[in-house]
């Protein structure tokens, strides 16, 4: 019966770790197809609304070209980006019409984003940006592309 008991538990252990496994590819997969639209930003004490007042930040990644595509709630963004797992980071941004931004958004987000180190999407579908152990930056999808 002890082997029996065993064995049971030894295939449920099993399925939970590959059930498990494949959730977290999927989250990877998630990131892709789609734009995501910046709605919580850490650090300043300004309203969020204020710091966006016309647009707020988007962003796209190209799997193929390792690349983000979108915009920092003025100006377009462009930059590449590592992901090798949870792990997530952003290269330097690329060169950019430069007009100019009400409310200070731009540069806090620019600031927020090369500071990520890795990336989550929760169970409401959102995609987090993470410093460390602390989310920093929540997107919600807008578009599939």
């Amino acid at each position: 019966m002890k082997k029996y008991t065993f064995a049971v538990l030894s295939v449920l252990t099993l399925l939970f770790a590959s059930c498990t496994a494949s959730k977290s590819a999927s989250n990877a997969d998630d990131l892709f197809g789609t734009t995501w639209e910046l709605e919580y930003i850490s650090g300043p004490r300004i309203a969020f609304q204020g710091l966006y007042p016309n647009k707020k930040p988007q962003l796209t990644f190209d799997q193929k070209e390792t690349k983000v595509y979108g915009n920092n709630g003025c100006n377009g963004y462009s930059a590449s980006y590592t992901l090798k797992g949870k792990s997530l980071t952003f290269g330097q941004e690329g060169p950019t019409t430069m007009m100019f931004c009400e409310g200070g958004g731009e540069q806090v987000f620019l600031k927020q984003i090369r500071q990520i180190t890795s990336y989550s999407i929760d169970k409401d579908g959102k995609l987090n940006l993470i410093q460390g152990d602390i989310p920093v930056m929540r997107f919600k999808k807008v578009a599939k592309q």
